[in-house]
């Protein structure tokens, strides 16, 4: 089994499956009555203050049983995040409709009311990795925190500048007011560069595995795995794809 995983195909579906199931997790949690969520962030802030302490287990070494530990710990983590935004427990101060007719730097404003807590919550948990990484050697932990953080908030923007699909219909209730922030339209030169970028950097991360520029290590697979799947992310707010077709089981209970 070891030996699968250390293998480049091993950390690929490893990396795969944690995105599959931890997003499905997410997405079946908050479709769940809104009784419920209590008791979800109850088990998922038992979760976060576990895995800061694996975390910090797996920065000691460069073990790939601590490789992955930390990759893990951190999709934990993540989850945490994401769960306390959607529950809408962990939101902005603001909790209402954009308003119309604003200005660009209005709309700006606005929409980073909308969102301030959540994006200081995870600005504040990269602080507490960065304290924690200090004198460590293993960096698999913060930086695929930072490689996720990255890419959610280029998400974001995009989700403000504009994009074909922005899938508002996914949103649970108590959050639908979030959509008007959401701007339906052509792409933006941003998605552009945002493209750009992503795609340059996995192309290098995949070529200098295969050119030996790095030794091939589970921790470099993990983190360009988990960039190609933040990619297609990106890809699928142009391209339309029912969320039934990858979590098909996460989303039968009816949204509240």
């Amino acid at each position: 089994m070891m030996d699968f995983l250390t293998s480049t195909l091993g950390a690929s579906l490893f990396a795969v499956f944690s995105w599959w199931l931890g997003t499905g997790a997410i997405l079946w949690l908050v479709r769940l009555p809104a009784s419920s969520f209590r008791w979800s962030m109850f088990a998922l802030s038992f979760l976060l203050g576990l895995s800061l302490w694996t975390t910090a287990i797996s920065m000691r070494t460069h073990s790939v049983a601590d490789v992955y530990l930390g990759f893990v710990s951190v999709i934990a983590m993540w989850s945490w995040h994401e769960m306390a935004f959607l529950t809408g427990w962990l939101a902005g101060p603001r909790r209402v409709s954009l308003d119309f007719g604003l200005s660009f730097q209005q709309r700006f404003s606005q929409s980073v009311m909308a969102i301030l807590f959540h994006e200081l919550a995870l600005l504040i948990n990269f602080g507490v990795l960065l304290a924690m990484q200090q004198g460590q050697p293993n960096h698999i932990a913060l930086c695929t925190y930072a490689l996720l953080w990255c890419m959610r908030l280029s998400a974001k923007l995009n989700l403000f500048f504009g994009v074909p699909q922005v899938g508002a219909q996914y949103l649970p209730v108590h959050l639908r007011y979030l959509g008007s922030y959401f701007k339906t339209g052509p792409v933006s030169p941003f998605f552009y560069l945002t493209m750009l970028v992503s795609v340059a950097t996995w192309s290098w991360m995949v070529w200098a595995l295969h050119s030996g520029e790095v030794m091939i290590n589970t921790g470099w697979v993990l983190l360009s795995s988990l960039l190609g799947l933040a990619i297609v992310e990106h890809v699928l707010m142009v391209f339309a794809l029912p969320l039934q077709r990858l979590w098909g089981w996460a989303m039968k209970v009816n949204p509240v």
